[in-house]
């Protein structure tokens, strides 16, 4: 492939396993100073680092010049209520409930995320969510769901992979292996899944499968559910599970990519304690890498002492990301 991007320094030094955010709009000089030192692999940014398109490439440019390396800049851009940049300056884009009933729209709105992307120096999106809604499905997920059936999810998901990579942008299928029965939400608690481990083989983790075994599945990434599957292990969240990363992602749902962790900071992690018990219990676990959104210094701070280089394997796996080069 011509004009791939390394998201790896020269040096063969890997970059810190964990993914970091910022507090405003701008970086002040407290930021510059640790991410240079610590060399975070990327960052993602949320709605309070977003103004003007003017503003955003200046900041996600600034991120990119204080590493010293072309990096991951992640967003949560789906459409519906989860879209951190806003029209005027910025498309609106439907839910992925309402997307769902028409592919070509769908495509032409995921076309539009891509180019809205593009236009900002963003190279990975989190999306699309895979999770299958039912009945009783926290509102958490909701409408941000394509709908209640797996070859329906799936075929989207396609959609939006596809869409998303011709486009030079990295999508980020979430949250494996399946969030969709959890009926609290991971920010504020723990959900816990009763189901029977058939029941989500065949039904919950198809989509995740189904996109994993795509000619395209070493290009993407995968985000971990902070919920609990009682029926694989019935004390551990997916993020802080070896067993699920290993057993199910790893082996069953056939994941070959690289898995990030949803956010350090949302209540379904909360056994673990401190930020720094947290990060540390989802690496142990098999994930590649944390992902840390709330953008507070003092914890980045200790991050900085807990966090290790990227494992081996995920350089590999990132590596497989072959991300093009945009103009």
């Amino acid at each position: 492939m011509e004009d791939v991007l390394s998201w790896l320094p020269n040096d063969n030094t890997p970059p810190r396993a964990c993914l970091f955010s910022v507090e405003s709009t701008v970086l002040n000089d407290d930021e510059k100073d640790l991410f240079a030192r610590f060399n975070p692999l990327g960052f993602i940014l949320f709605k309070r680092n977003i103004d003007t398109p003017q503003q955003v490439n200046a900041l996600t440019a600034s991120l990119r010049e204080v590493i010293g390396r072309d990096c991951p800049i992640l967003i949560d851009q789906e459409g519906g209520r989860v879209a951190r940049l806003k029209p005027p300056h910025w498309h609106k884009v439907d839910t992925a409930e309402i997307l769902s009933q028409n592919p070509d729209k769908l495509k032409q709105a995921m076309q539009n995320i891509a180019n809205d992307l593009n236009g900002c120096g963003i190279n990975v999106n989190c999306a699309p969510v895979l999770d299958i809604r039912q009945d009783d499905t926290h509102d958490a997920i909701g409408d941000r769901a394509f709908g209640y059936d797996a070859e329906d999810v799936a075929a989207c998901g396609d959609c939006v992979c596809r869409t998303f990579l011709d486009n030079g942008i990295v999508p980020v299928i979430k949250h494996m292996p399946g969030h969709g029965r959890a009926t609290v939400d991971s920010h504020y608690d723990l959900p816990h899944v009763t189901e029977l481990l058939d029941e989500l083989i065949g039904h919950d983790f198809k989509p995740f499968r189904d996109i994993a075994h795509k000619p395209y599945a070493d290009r993407i990434w995968g985000m971990s559910a902070h919920v609990i599957y009682e029926s694989i292990d019935n004390t551990h969240p997916a993020s802080a599970s070896a067993s699920i990363t290993s057993d199910i992602i790893r082996k069953n749902i056939g994941f070959s990519g690289f898995l990030v962790s949803d956010d350090l900071d949302m209540a379904g992690l909360s056994q673990y304690g401190d930020i720094c018990g947290r990060a540390s219990a989802i690496l142990h676990a098999g994930l590649d890498c944390a992902l840390y959104c709330s953008g507070k210094f003092d914890d980045m701070l200790a991050l900085e002492k807990t966090i290790p280089h990227l494992s081996d394997d995920a350089c590999v796996r990132l590596e497989k990301t072959e991300l093009k080069k945009v103009a």
